[in-house]
């Protein structure tokens, strides 16, 4: 079955085209700053690690991790190898990052390792990547009651490095396990063209199997890799197990599919036979000519070919190869057929008008092949050569000149391969949608609901829209939630920034420079006073207010992190609390 392809559906009374754009706003926000006990364990690029695709999924890496299911706790990893939480309930009282775990092994003496990385699959369970090729699934009970016991159930090596994409909890029948997005970039062995390198995802799955009565134990059941060439925007997989989407500026191809899903199998051995073509049919001005392999065996007597004006008939042995209606009209009483030498059946019919170039022999036949004349084709790229030129503007006279690529903003560029959505089945891992984003720049994603699936937010004009994945809706599978207004114009103009994030009620969306700065996005809010537009003569009754936040430090800003009342901002030494909001 071919993907489906589709087109997000924008919500017309989501915009506000009279959006009149943000007021800077002087208020000062509460800043609160926590000395870490120790730096946390960043990992710079090596010299070996040189592309862009390295700089977007490593260099550019989030230290920082929210937990989804519990509102306000954040984790970061230490180069000690613990994992430290901050769990904020007042803001005037904050304690020390606690330790909840500590990797088993020592990291630093890998020298090819990754930052370490972490998703909180569910509220009792996290997936957790140690940068070396360690996977590990660790069970936490309720992370919302404290001091909860970190126990970890599945420790494997997988090979080379990778870090931790996304994570989900599946049960079925009382079986429980993991799904869990892997994100590898390799280098490229044999095809060397670009650079040299390529992205591997692999969708592993952990289950729960019993030895003996008593005995549990965790081990990969399935493992799917996927193959690009460039780092995914966003890929996730869903609450369910049945799919997965990403989006990416180039596409990823399914590498190698686990045996273990008979499904995949059957379908993998229905493409490797290759049906062949019943008949071949090729055309000029005045006649067509079509040819049939003949079965073993087979006399003049076996054939039976009945020519009428608008239909064809084909009998070879009494069993009926071809009947139909013709695309256009023949000459019957001309039309001839011959058997050829090597078991070969030609049939050449007349054409009523002459000319016209059917598209198909028979209609809505699809057991032919047309064969196309290079004469024929090179003939069709003369005709078509006046709307080509090899000169960028070859006649400037005319009234409509091309556009002026020098006139548009960086952000309204678009590269020759748009970005694209494409969802993928679990099972088998065939492409059942795309959508061609074209234009509509990604610019982050969040968790809204962490029982569905991570949220997208991209630019569409102006605006930046938030999408929602809905797995269960196969004919409107993404629905727009929430807008920003402006924002897409708005973040283009920041050169220097580093993460982008929304809070997850929509009240507001940060993005924050490599150094210091955080700006701040409200959504727009009834004002206390009246306000006039002189401009239009009338009343202003919404303003959207930005602010500037300038962090006490010189350190790089490590991670990033929204919630409805507090952004979160990691450095090498501190971790800086803003109060955003004073409630949900």
């Amino acid at each position: 079955m071919e993907a489906a392809n589709c087109s997000l559906r924008v919500k017309r009374p989501l915009l506000d085209p009279r959006f009149e754009g943000y007021k800077l706003s002087l208020e000062p926000l509460p800043c609160y700053q926590l000395e870490l006990d120790a730096a946390v364990a960043e990992v710079k690029l090596r010299d070996d690690q040189y592309t862009l695709e390295h700089m977007h999924a490593f260099g550019m890496y989030n230290y920082l991790h929210c937990d989804a299911w519990y509102q306000d706790s954040v984790y970061y990893i230490d180069n000690l190898g613990r994992i430290m939480n901050l769990t904020v309930m007042l803001d005037t009282a904050l304690g020390k990052p606690r330790e909840v775990f500590r990797l088993p092994t020592d990291v630093t003496a890998y020298d090819n390792r990754l930052c370490a990385s972490i998703h909180f699959t569910s509220p009792t369970w996290v997936t957790l990547s140690d940068g070396t090729g360690r996977l590990y699934v660790i069970g936490t009970g309720d992370r919302g009651n404290s001091p909860e016991k970190w126990e970890l159930m599945f420790n494997e090596e997988l090979g080379n490095p990778f870090i931790i994409i996304h994570s989900v909890s599946l049960l079925d029948a009382e079986e429980h396990s993991i799904a869990v997005l892997l994100l590898r970039i390799e280098k490229e062995e044999l095809d060397m063209k670009g650079s040299g390198f390529y992205v591997s995802l692999e969708w592993v799955t952990v289950s729960k199997k019993k030895e003996g009565k008593d005995n549990t134990k965790y081990e990969i059941t399935k493992h799917h890799v996927l193959r690009g060439k460039s780092v995914p925007h966003y890929a996730a997989i869903e609450p369910s197990g049945n799919g997965l989407m990403i989006v990416s500026y180039k596409s990823f191809t399914v590498v190698s599919v686990d045996p273990n899903s008979e499904e995949s199998m059957d379908e993998d051995k229905s493409e490797k036979i290759k049906v062949e073509p019943l008949y071949y049919w090729q055309q000029t001005d005045d006649d067509l000519t079509v040819t049939v392999r003949l079965p073993e065996n087979c006399a003049k007597e076996d054939i039976q070919i009945q020519f009428l004006p608008e239909n064809i008939t084909i009998m070879l042995k009494n069993v009926q190869v071809l009947e139909g209606r013709l695309y256009s009209s023949i000459d019957h009483e001309s039309s001839t057929w011959t058997i050829k030498e090597n078991d070969g059946l030609e049939i050449s019919l007349i054409k009523k008008s002459e000319g016209l170039m059917w598209p198909e022999l028979v209609v809505g036949d699809k057991q032919g092949e047309l064969i196309r004349d290079p004469a024929q084709c090179a003939a069709i790229a003369e005709r078509l050569m006046h709307l080509t030129s090899d000169e960028l503007n070859p006649n400037p006279e005319k009234e409509k000149p091309p556009c002026n690529a020098q006139e548009l903003e960086e952000c309204d560029l678009f590269f020759e391969e748009s970005s694209s959505l494409c969802r993928f089945d679990g099972n088998t891992l065939k492409t059942t949608h795309v959508v061609n984003l074209g234009s509509n720049q990604y610019l982050f994603s969040v968790i809204v609901d962490p029982k569905e699936m991570p949220c997208f937010c991209l630019r569409h004009d102006v605006d930046a829209l938030l999408w929602q994945p809905h797995c269960s809706k196969h004919d409107d599978m993404w629905e727009h939630i929430a807008t920003f207004n402006a924002l897409g114009y708005v973040q283009a103009s920041k050169r220097d920034k580093k993460f982008f994030a929304c809070a997850p009620n929509y009240s507001y969306a940060a993005l924050c420079e490599c150094l210091r700065r955080v700006f701040i996005y409200r959504q727009p809010t009834p004002m206390s006073t009246v306000l006039y537009n002189r401009k239009e003569g009338r009343h202003v009754g919404q303003v959207a207010k930005q602010q500037v936040a300038s962090l006490e430090t010189n350190d790089p800003i490590l991670g990033f992190q929204a919630t409805n009342e507090r952004l979160f901002v990691l450095t090498t030494k501190n971790l800086f609390l803003i109060k955003v909001n004073t409630e949900n």
